[in-house]
């Protein structure tokens, strides 16, 4: 008997966003799909956590479903996170940070939040195993995932494609943990610790090439693998990198699939580093309005007594000299009477000072000049940002270059 190899692929996003679960149920119209041989369709199975299997009969009739896999999606999104999104949002209002809230939709399309997609297949377009074992070996990894990790995740769809090249099954799930309140939220890396996962490397800081989840997905691998073995299936071990004998199409095409993985991640970590920054900004933006309207309020009060105060006592000077015809006696009473005038002029520039910063610490003058702020902040950040990402951008292209050039000449 050939080797098969047993292929698991995982992904959230592609080059056209987020992957839609509309794909997996055919929830569209398939005519305008070079990929997919529409007469075949009906071979097709499909299964979801609310409603089961879903299979065409002999005659090719499929019972008709009720919700298709986004709805099935949201569903269980409602249901299990929704506590946790409204708890967020209440504390993001109170707060006053409303351009954090977010709605279930919001979670769904979020690739940091949306549920993970994993390709599974055994064998190549030039040999597959029977799709009825294949189905057999899949499902049957699907119960010793549920069992194993279930505390932490869940499986919430997947499709068996018998309309396309080869046959495959398209599996989409969700990790899980507490958000730090009590309630659950989608949190893969947090899903992946508390299920006991540890870093392949603990000597090493955590990141995406050493994460909890790659160990994860080992450990899918090897049960995986393990069961495929037990009906029979005999698996290709040998990574593709290894094999001296093969195919380039096949070698360009691992290439390929690490190398979008890589980006992906990459991405990923970018997304939450800008969405950090974005949060770093707008915090900092309170702290300084906070000293401004401080700083704005003590120059106000500086400035107003320091120019009436020197007005008042060049009066003073010029209304005392003998020329301007004041008595003698009268003299000190004149001062003491400025000296009044000085002292009511302070307490009236304090009261001004206080009134400066009641009018900008109002909350909606205060919100307004933030924001202001701190999108003032941003953007100059994100230009700074872009304009590395360019430089480093170029850097790459120039070394690439120099690469080709280097192997160019070794041939």
């Amino acid at each position: 008997m050939s080797k098969r190899r047993a292929t698991r692929h995982n992904g959230r996003k592609g080059k056209n966003g987020i992957f839609k679960a509309g794909h997996n149920d055919r929830s569209f119209n398939v005519e305008n799909a070079e990929h997919v041989d529409e007469g075949r369709c009906f071979m097709n199975v499909y299964w979801d956590c609310y409603q089961g299997l879903n299979i065409a009969d002999a005659n090719g009739v499929r019972p008709v479903r009720k919700h298709n896999f986004d709805e099935i999606e949201r569903a269980f999104y409602f249901e299990k996170f929704s506590d946790s999104i409204d708890a967020q949002n209440e504390r993001h209002e109170k707060s006053r940070h409303r351009e954090r809230i977010r709605k279930l939709d919001d979670v769904l399309t979020d690739p940091r939040t949306c549920p993970e997609e994993s390709v599974y297949q055994l064998g190549t377009k030039d040999g597959y195993e029977d799709p009825a074992l294949f189905v057999r070996v899949v499902t049957e990894l699907f119960e010793e995932m549920e069992k194993r990790f279930g505390s932490n995740f869940k499986i919430l769809d997947w499709a068996l494609h018998m309309d396309e090249a080869t046959p495959h099954i398209h599996e989409r799930h969700v990790f899980f943990a507490d958000d730090g309140y009590g309630t659950l939220f989608p949190k893969q890396e947090k899903a992946c610790e508390a299920l006991g996962f540890s870093l392949p490397d603990p000597e090493k800081k955590q990141g995406m090439k050493n994460s909890r989840k790659m160990s994860f997905d080992a450990e899918v691998r090897n049960v995986y693998v393990s069961i495929a073995e037990k009906y029979g299936v005999t698996i290709e071990k040998v990574p593709l990198e290894g094999k001296t004998h093969l195919e380039k199409n096949d070698f360009i095409l691992s290439r390929q699939a690490e190398e979008i993985a890589r980006k992906q991640a990459e991405l990923d970590e970018l997304t939450l580093k800008v969405s950090d920054l974005d949060k770093l900004v707008t915090e900092v933006a309170e702290a300084a309005y906070d000293r401004a309207v401080e700083s704005v309020s003590n120059t106000v009060y500086e400035a107003t007594i320091t120019a009436n105060v020197s007005i008042i006592e060049d009066y003073a000077r010029e209304i005392t000299k003998p020329e301007h015809g004041c008595p003698p006696e009268r003299t000190p009473f004149a001062k003491k009477l400025l000296h009044g005038l000085v002292e009511l002029m302070k307490r009236k520039t304090t009261e001004l000072a206080d009134v400066v910063k009641k009018v900008l610490s109002n909350p909606e003058t205060r919100k307004k000049n933030q924001d202001e702020i701190a999108e003032t902040a941003k953007a100059s950040f994100r230009e700074k940002l872009a304009w590395a990402k360019a430089a480093a951008d170029l850097e790459n292209v120039q070394r690439k270059t120099a690469s080709r050039v280097r192997e160019g000449g070794e041939r």
